[in-house]
Parts: C-alpha cells; sequence; structure tokens
C-alpha cells in the first residue's frame, strides 16, 4: 500500500507530506475533546506541534532553533500550512501553560489508526507456541535532568530526573501505552492496575517481581514471563528433561512452588510455576525466568523473555535520534508535551520505514536520510527508495546573476 505519490517532485516539503499523514480528522477530535484551542487566535494547537515536530524531526534544540528554521521563507511558512513562523516567547508560552494529554492523545489515536498497518508490516519472526496471542512488554527508561532547571523532576539530593513507563505492543512494534512520572517512582508502580484480557502474554523484567502483581496475573488468567529475584524463596516440585537434539542455550526446565511468606500470605504458595535457566551466549551468562504457563516449551519461554529487547532497542533509537534528552522547556508540561511528539514523530517515520521502504534499512540510516531531505520539494517515495549514497552527475547550467557580474568580498 502506497501513502503518497510516487513521482519525484512534489509542491510540498517533505517535512508536510509527514505531518500530512496525520489524518485531520483525528486532530481535530483530540483537539475538541481536550478544548485545546478554546480562546486562542493565533498560535493554535497544529501551529504548536508543527513546531514540535520540526524541533524533532530537524533535531533543533533551542526555540530559537525552531523559530528560525521555520522562518527562514514566508513560502516555507504558507507550505507547512502556517499563517506566520511561532515567535520563541509564543512557543515558551504554549509548551508550558497548554494541556500535554492533547499530544498523548494524538498519538493513541494515530496507534489505532495505522494499527493494521502496523502489524501487516511487522517483520519479527512468529513464535509458532504462542501465535496470534496479544504479547505485551513492559519496561522503563530514566532521563536525567538538572534538578536546578526541572525542579519538579526530584530525582536524588542533587540530581533530576524523569521515568518513562512504557508498555510494548509486539504485534505493532511500538509502545502502546505511556507513563510519565518522576525518576523515583519504582517501575512496578510506574502503571495504574491495568486488567488484561484471558490469554494474554506479559513480559516483565525483575523490576516489576511482585508478589501482589503475580497474583492478579494469575486471577485474569495472563500468562506472564519475568525474570525471577536472587532472593526468592521456592522449592523444586519436578525436574523437567531436556531434550538432547536441539535448545542447547536451555540449562534447567523446572517446576516450582514458591515458599516464602509473602507468597503464602497471598495464597499462591501452592501454584506451580515454570523456572527456566538459560545461557545467554553474547554476555556470557544465565538468565532465570519465571513463568506461571507450563505447558510451552522451555524454549519458547527464554525466547519470549528475549523479545523483552525488544523495548530496549526502542529506548535507544528513541534517545539516538529524537530528542528526549535535551529538552526546550523546563516546565512538566512542555517536557511531557516533547516527549509525546517526540513518540508521535517515531510513529510516523516508523510507518513509514516499514511501508514504503524497498528493504529493510536501519532505522537510524532512515532518519538520517529523511532529516537531511526535510527541506526538499520531493516525494518521500523518490527521497526513500530513489535517493542512494552515490556520486550523481549535476544538471545542467542555468544562467544567473553570477554570471554577468561576480561579487567581490574585499
Amino acid at each position: 500500500m502506497g501513502l503518497f505519490r510516487r513521482n519525484k517532485n512534489n509542491n510540498k516539503p517533505v517535512i508536510r507530506q509527514i505531518i500530512d499523514l496525520i489524518p485531520p480528522h483525528i486532530l481535530r477530535k483530540v483537539i475538541q475533546q481536550h478544548r485545546s484551542d478554546k480562546g486562542c487566535h493565533k498560535y493554535k494547537r497544529y501551529d504548536q506541534l508543527v513546531a514540535l515536530l520540526f524541533g524533532q524531526l530537524c533535531r533543533c534544540s533551542t526555540l530559537e532553533d525552531i523559530s528560525v528554521g521555520i522562518g527562514a521563507s514566508k513560502t516555507y511558512i504558507r507550505d507547512l500550512g502556517l499563517q506566520h513562523s511561532p515567535a520563541k516567547s509564543t512557543m515558551s508560552d504554549g509548551n508550558k501553560k497548554r494541556d500535554f494529554k492533547v499530544f498523548e492523545s494524538l498519538y493513541m489515536n494515530l496507534l489505532t489508526y495505522y494499527s493494521h498497518l502496523l502489524k501487516q508490516h511487522n517483520y519479527r519472526q512468529v513464535i509458532e507456541e504462542v501465535k496470534n496471542k496479544t504479547i505485551l512488554i513492559r519496561d522503563s527508561s530514566t532521563i536525567s535532568l538538572c534538578l536546578g532547571l526541572f525542579d519538579w523532576a526530584k530525582f536524588r539530593t542533587a540530581k533530576g530526573g524523569i521515568k518513562i513507563h512504557t508498555q510494548w505492543d509486539e504485534a505493532m512494534m511500538l509502545p502502546n501505552l505511556v507513563n510519565i512520572s518522576e525518576a523515583d517512582i519504582h517501575d512496578r508502580k510506574g502503571f495504574e492496575d491495568v486488567i488484561f484480557p484471558k490469554g494474554t502474554i506479559i513480559i516483565e523484567d525483575k523490576g516489576y517481581w511482585d508478589f501482589s502483581i503475580i497474583k492478579s496475573r494469575i486471577k485474569a488468567d495472563n500468562d506472564f514471563v519475568t525474570r525471577i529475584k536472587e532472593n526468592t524463596v521456592y522449592e523444586v516440585v519436578q525436574e523437567l528433561e531436556l531434550p538432547d537434539d536441539k535448545d542447547q542455550h536451555i540449562l534447567i526446565d523446572e517446576i516450582i512452588h514458591l515458599t516464602g511468606q509473602k507468597a503464602k500470605k497471598l495464597k499462591i504458595d501452592s501454584v506451580k510455576f515454570r523456572r527456566v535457566v538459560a545461557y545467554h551466549e553474547d554476555k556470557n551468562t544465565t538468565i532465570e525466568i519465571i513463568s506461571n504457563n507450563l505447558d510451552w516449551s522451555a524454549s519458547t519461554i527464554a525466547e519470549l523473555y528475549r523479545r523483552r529487547w525488544d523495548i530496549e532497542t526502542f529506548f535507544k533509537l528513541l534517545k539516538q535520534n529524537l530528542n528526549i534528552k535535551t529538552f526546550v522547556g523546563t516546565s512538566e508540561n512542555a517536557v511531557k508535551s516533547q516527549i509525546f511528539v517526540a513518540l508521535t514523530a517515531f510513529l510516523l517515520l516508523e510507518l513509514l520505514r516499514r511501508v514504503t521502504a524497498k528493504g529493510q534499512t536501519a532505522f537510524s540510516n532512515f532518519v538520517e536520510k529523511i532529516r537531511i531531505c526535510l527541506s526538499f520539494y520531493l516525494s518521500l517515495d523518490y527521497v526513500i527508495n530513489q535517493i542512494k549514497p552515490k556520486a550523481q552527475r549535476a544538471g545542467p547550467k542555468q544562467a544567473t546573476l553570477d554570471d554577468v557580474v561576480q561579487p567581490t568580498l574585499f
């Protein structure tokens, strides 16, 4: 499926074509839902969205960079769908006072709108034993901040920070739930209690290891896969045989009971769990995994836990390619607005990379090519698929004023 025209030239710059991937009816809906443009006459939500997306895609580190970049040409301002370029002070006020939740809603609505395409172009290898199951991965990432500037983001005595709690949808390969908190909030408290549909598979690191959470997973008939903490008390009920001819990375597969006081108090001490120990060749270490599913093969449990690294890769790509480590505003609202716009930019770029690019391209390389061409009036299909890192012959020379009068510098 093509998202846009395939000829070379376009009457809109590349960045406007990316912005146009946001359906107008979705933007109108979230603006009306949050009454975001009420009492606003000039710097409307669309203007703010364009400014923040411009900042993300161009990697602008200050509001001045955004203002100068958009205002460089009157034609460019018009072709971005704006009536005028934003002033630095106007953007600062907007980021501080206008609720970030409109950008959160925009991201979630776009994710729903493009969910079919994203799932269709998911290149992850299917795990046959859990085919067609909903797989959710939960993790968080901390971003350090200067406590003197971001005094609301207290972390340690002399250090500030925020934590991005993220739920990763394995089918779409994108976050489908995000919560931004102060960095001192523990991972297991990063989300409100969510009841998942029966059969949902939840993968978490040991930061989420909590007997109360385990009990709620069992009660909701969810399958979970997580790391077991070193101090967890348990007894082995049965050692399961390991195959001789395959899955040599599986070292231990056994059924256990949790026997600690907390497990007994919550009455989960009689529940059977799987404990799988797998060898991690790249890191030359072993990983102890626990699950409440007794039917899957040990290799499936190990592979499910290995999928947790997808969300770590996402955090790395987000930090490397978009602006979520340096902020153009210091208020809590400004920071959260910037992060959700960064997530929206990531979604749109990933959509283009998966759906439009011919052949697999590394996300970082793809983003850099798009960034270089943002102001060119070329079709996205041409930029993505036709521009290559090879020598190109210059076009025919056209007569200019320089051919008649040569300027002198001194």
